[in-house]
């Protein structure tokens, strides 16, 4: 357990700003930043790509922990098989929609700790109460970053919209108001 956390058998609700109301039809995916092409995704291109199903903590820098919950996504290496990235990207920002705007969120993260299996864009979740379903509205619906458990869930964007690729690391949405740049919970990074 990361100090000062308690653990939660629920998965509670948190969020800034409107519920986003998804519409297919609008909804794209970008990958843009320090790439040699931007490359724009549909829902359908999104949810044709590789799958990926693995257990992740969450820890929630309000101090809550849930552990044990399976998700099912698509992993940020997949996404990067689609770009080719500018020479020395070392960070990301994940964007997604708040109140209206679809960059109007962002989280900052180092993208090397991004390459494993528990780095996920996720739609859908169960745990040992819950069999599987998809994400809900207040949730992220259609899609949410979950980001490994050794970042607080303040990095794991909601109503995900794209990736900028970065070469330096620059504050996003909380980092601006400010919490930690690097947000890990085992060392209690929550505020700079």
């Amino acid at each position: 357990m990361a100090p000062g956390q308690f653990e939660t058998e629920k998965w509670p609700i948190l969020h800034k700003g409107d519920v986003y109301s998804f519409n297919r039809t609008f909804w794209d995916f970008r990958l843009f930043g320090e790439v040699k092409e931007e490359v724009r995704l549909s829902f359908k291109e999104f949810m044709d790509l590789p799958k990926t199903i693995t257990t992740i903590d969450m820890h929630c820098v309000t101090t809550w922990s849930k552990f044990g919950t399976t998700f099912e996504g698509i992993r940020i290496s997949e996404l990067l098989k689609l770009v080719e990235l500018n020479e020395d990207v070392k960070y990301v920002k994940i964007y997604g929609y708040y109140n209206g705007d679809r960059f109007g969120y962002s989280a900052n993260l180092p993208l090397e700790p991004l390459m494993g299996d528990d780095a996920l864009f996720v739609y859908r979740w169960k745990d040992h109460h819950h069999d599987w379903q998809n994400l809900d509205p207040k949730h992220g619906y259609p899609l949410r970053f979950i980001p490994p458990e050794t970042f607080y869930l303040w990095k794991g964007t909601k109503w995900v919209s794209g990736i900028r690729f970065m070469k330096e690391d620059e504050e996003g949405f909380w980092e601006e108001l400010g919490y930690s740049m690097t947000a890990n919970p085992f060392k209690e990074e929550r505020f700079r």
